[in-house]
């Protein structure tokens, strides 16, 4: 049982708050019993300090954009809120460095750096930047977007992080820190963790010069056709800072984009050269569909669409069959050379189980896949998407945001190596599993 007056005098000196769970306050359909606001790391470390001790699953929420994906905990007895701490603690502007905590929007901070000419690549969805998404939030689901291609994802831009462990222990890795914890990355260890390891309550991170011009050049044509010239253009000494492919549910034909950044006349002469490899045209202008995940509407933020039977067809006109119920979000890797693969393993599918299956991501290999249809049928296509890849090391395909009766019809992470290392590590981390059991691969 949660005793909120014991949690609420670990807050005392903090000046944050503790009170009752509302109907609001649940993680992917769990609910919880108590919501902590701590306005400082000292803050989050007393309440769970007192948490633990009373032997409660707490689980850190920041503006909740992605608060369902991964996998439902196995329960929620506390959320500690994070956006009480939301101070941007130091920019570097020289060294390109800025540090923040986990509670700050990233929107927030990219207006701040931006004054500077700066900016943290992250190009997170735009409706998770609209709706706050946090530091803490964009690091614990590991954030990536289309600018990965050149200059990574948010796992490489963190120097390092500020953490609170399960028995309130305080800890810190990487650069711009003052105690380090011998033996682990924490920062990068706990980038895309789902919040199973411990608590971020500050990061650091590399920032990057903004590139004033920018052109994109877009071309569209046959699936396999489409993989060969958007991987032709990532080969290229073109240095182009994202190749992105657009593939909608139904489809036998596809939009590539490529992002051209630089200075002056140099980014026309080498939208020129792109445009000329691509088959393509180059604006000035990105596609509508940039950045925002697959599928649009309901299916792309997971909820119900119409239960009425909706033939999903293809350019053509052929047909490839009925689909109902939730849309499917997962997340697809493949190597660049498995692109080409993975996007006729998305038409085949929905010709074989009669789905809807949307794909979009960077050409070098990280898709995000809505797949739309009953349960079932979703279940096998996301393992007919798996098969595009012969194992782990050429392709996965992670299930982030399902229904239950999909997540009860298939296994949502697959094959996975090192999971043993991986419960190891929780293990040493988190050896009474109070910190979001059951939200990351293996049940860790």
């Amino acid at each position: 049982m949660t005793d909120l007056q014991r949690l609420d005098d670990a807050l005392k000196q903090d000046g944050g708050e503790v009170r009752e769970a509302g109907p609001g306050d649940a993680v992917d359909g769990v609910r919880a019993t108590a919501v902590a606001r701590p306005a400082s790391a000292e803050g989050v470390a007393a309440v769970l300090r007192e948490a633990t001790a009373q032997g409660l699953v707490t689980v850190a929420r920041g503006a909740g954009t992605a608060l369902d994906w991964g996998a439902p905990p196995e329960r929620v007895d506390l959320i500690i809120d994070t956006t009480g701490l939301d101070r941007l603690v130091e920019h570097g502007a020289g060294d390109l460095v800025v540090v923040a905590e986990a509670g700050l929007p990233v929107a927030a901070l990219s207006e701040t750096v931006r004054a500077a000419a700066q900016e943290l690549v992250v190009d997170l969805p735009p409706d998770r930047l609209a709706g706050g998404s946090t530091v803490g939030g964009a690091l614990s689901t590991g954030a990536s977007g289309p600018r990965r291609l050149q200059r990574g994802g948010i796992r490489d831009l963190v120097l390092g992080a500020t953490v609170v462990l399960a028995d309130g222990t305080v800890a810190s890795s990487g650069g711009k820190v003052v105690k380090n914890v011998a033996g682990y990355d924490l920062a990068k260890l706990l980038t895309g963790a789902y919040g199973t390891l411990g608590i971020v309550v500050r990061a650091a991170f590399r920032l990057h010069p903004a590139r004033p011009d920018r052109a994109f050049v877009v071309a569209t044509g046959p699936l396999a056709d489409v993989a060969a010239r958007a991987r032709d253009v990532v080969a290229s000494q073109l240095a182009p800072a994202a190749v992105e492919i657009d593939r909608p549910s139904g489809s036998d034909v596809a939009e590539v984009a490529v992002l051209l950044e630089g200075t002056g006349s140099a980014v026309a002469r080498r939208a020129a050269a792109a445009a000329e490899l691509l088959g393509g045209v180059v604006q000035a202008e990105s596609p509508r569909w940039w950045a925002a995940l697959p599928g649009g509407g309901a299916a792309a933020v997971g909820t119900r669409v119409s239960t009425s039977s909706t033939n999903v067809r293809d350019s053509t006109g052929g047909g490839g069959g009925s689909i109902s119920g939730v849309g499917t979000y997962a997340k697809a890797t493949a190597t660049l050379t498995g692109v080409a693969d993975l996007l006729a393993a998305a038409r085949d599918a929905e010709q074989r189980y009669g789905v809807g299956v949307a794909l979009r991501g960077t050409a070098a290999g990280v898709l995000h896949t809505v797949v739309t249809g009953t349960p079932e049928a979703t279940a096998s296509a996301v393992g007919h998407l798996r098969g595009a890849a012969p194992s782990p090391r050429e392709g996965t395909v992670t299930v982030l945001r399902a229904s239950r009766e999909v997540r009860a019809a298939l296994d949502a992470w697959g094959p996975v190596g090192g999971l043993d290392l991986m419960r190891a590590i929780k293990r040493q981390l988190d050896p009474g599993r109070n910190l979001a059991p059951g939200r990351f691969v293996g049940g860790i």
